[in-house]
């Protein structure tokens, strides 16, 4: 994978990471509203199963990297962003994890190519090079990603999706504005990585399903975790 930033700016590399319908399955059909199962809880939408996928995907890298940032951060602001990101995605993946078998629903115990990348890059950052690209990273894919939930929460009709779409848009919003709190975040660069993403390989945007046997990854919640899963529905 090429180089995330150059001389500190974001690449075109990095609005594609961030670019909504890439950072699920990228086997998605022209189709999203195809119905692709009846169950208990409603009809179960291809996009609705995407969108279950893409929470799963979306916190085995930012998990990863709150880690990463309550080593490497920086400032207070970065910290406590950091703590959030861990917090709330600790809890979605519990919520994932008890719908996907209920759901059918197969998912990726590794993040996409380009999602690890995010990662790679910020590894590889030291000092207050990694709070700036940190902050820009996170904000990016949390201000695409926004606009996914709220369609989702506005057209599934399957409760279980609605409820982890109504968790998910409490927990993206939260850490939108963590990432915004750190006074770090290009806005003019944010907008327009968002709004602009390039046509990438499908292969870099896919995380792969697990091999069979391979025991579920589990994001484990802090001692202190302050968000918790939601209450799933019992029936239809």
């Amino acid at each position: 994978m090429g180089t995330v930033f150059v001389g500190g700016a974001l690449s075109l590399t990095l609005a594609a990471l961030a670019y909504p319908s890439m950072l699920g399955l990228s086997t998605v059909s022209s189709s999203p509203t195809r119905i692709i199962a009846q169950t208990q809880w409603g009809p179960l939408t291809e996009s609705d199963r995407d969108f279950v996928v893409k929470v799963r995907a979306a916190g085995l890298w930012e998990y990863p990297v709150g880690q990463i940032g309550l080593q490497k951060g920086q400032s207070k602001a970065v910290l406590t962003a950091s703590q959030h990101l861990i917090d709330g995605h600790a809890a979605l993946d519990t919520t994932c994890r008890k719908i996907a078998p209920m759901l059918n629903i197969t998912l990726p115990n590794v993040a996409s190519p380009q999602q690890q990348g995010f990662v790679n890059q910020l590894s590889a950052d030291t000092g207050k090079q990694f709070d700036v690209d940190f902050a820009n990273i996170l904000r990016i894919t949390h201000g695409s990603i926004f606009n996914t939930v709220a369609k989702i929460r506005s057209t599934t009709k399957n409760t279980l999706v609605r409820a982890l779409a109504d968790q998910a848009n409490d927990t993206v919003l939260d850490h939108i504005t963590v990432m915004e709190k750190t006074g770090l975040v290009d806005f003019d660069q944010a907008l327009f990585q968002q709004t602009t993403p390039p046509k990438l390989p499908a292969d870099d945007m896919t995380p792969p399903p697990p091999p069979v046997g391979q025991p579920e990854v589990i994001l484990t919640p802090p001692p202190n975790a302050t968000s918790s899963p939601v209450a799933l529905p019992t029936g239809g």
